[in-house]
């Protein structure tokens, strides 16, 4: 015979199913970065891909516009455990850039304005998974969140979002960035809760 009743277990924590392992839902975006935020001029921004034949495609602020800028709605997972759900973005799919770029390769080094870097496989930015977006909840991406533009690949953990993006670059295989050189999981699952190696 049990000493306990249904009465005395407690109640139990409603779980948004959106939410990975060890996440907690926020409404408002907190800013971290790994140093100062660059200042770049949408004037003078430029966005490219190099491949490993050393051959360099480049885009403008109003070449890459005029890709076609799509709205997305998505949810975000940051591996400090917070994550913001259902978030409205503007951005052109990386569906698009690479649509006349010929590698070989599987993997990329992303980087950005002010020497960040972050690795992440080819695989996971086609097909509609990732974007270089402009735009965030209505307006235009601030400095603090990476504007004017940042990387943005959803399914992995938000420092793989590289702010002030700049380029990428085809690796033959996955070499660690910048968050990567100094502990963090190679690959960044946030449903796997790849957060550290």
């Amino acid at each position: 015979m049990s000493t306990f009743t249904r009465g005395f277990t407690g109640r139990r924590r409603e779980r948004d199913d959106r939410l990975p392992p060890g996440q907690t839902k926020v409404d408002d975006w907190p800013v971290l970065s790994a140093g100062p935020s660059p200042r770049i001029d949408t004037a003078k921004w430029e966005f490219t891909i190099r491949t490993e034949s050393d051959t360099v495609h480049r885009w403008n602020w109003d070449e890459i516009h005029a890709l076609g800028v799509e709205d997305i709605t998505t949810d975000i997972h940051c591996v400090t455990h917070w994550s913001k759900l259902g978030m409205d973005w503007r951005g052109v799919s990386l569906d698009r850039l690479f649509e006349n770029v010929d590698t070989s390769y599987d993997y990329v080094m992303a980087r950005s304005y002010g020497g960040y870097t972050t690795n992440v496989p080819l695989d996971e930015l086609l097909d509609g998974q990732s974007w270089i977006a402009f735009e965030a909840d209505g307006e235009p991406l601030g400095i603090e969140h990476g504007g004017p533009a940042r990387l943005l690949v959803p399914k992995l953990y938000f420092w793989k979002s590289a702010k002030w993006i700049r380029g990428l670059q085809m690796m033959p295989d996955d070499q660690p960035g910048f968050w990567e050189q100094a502990g963090y999981h190679l690959h960044g699952d946030p449903w796997k809760e790849e957060r550290y190696w």
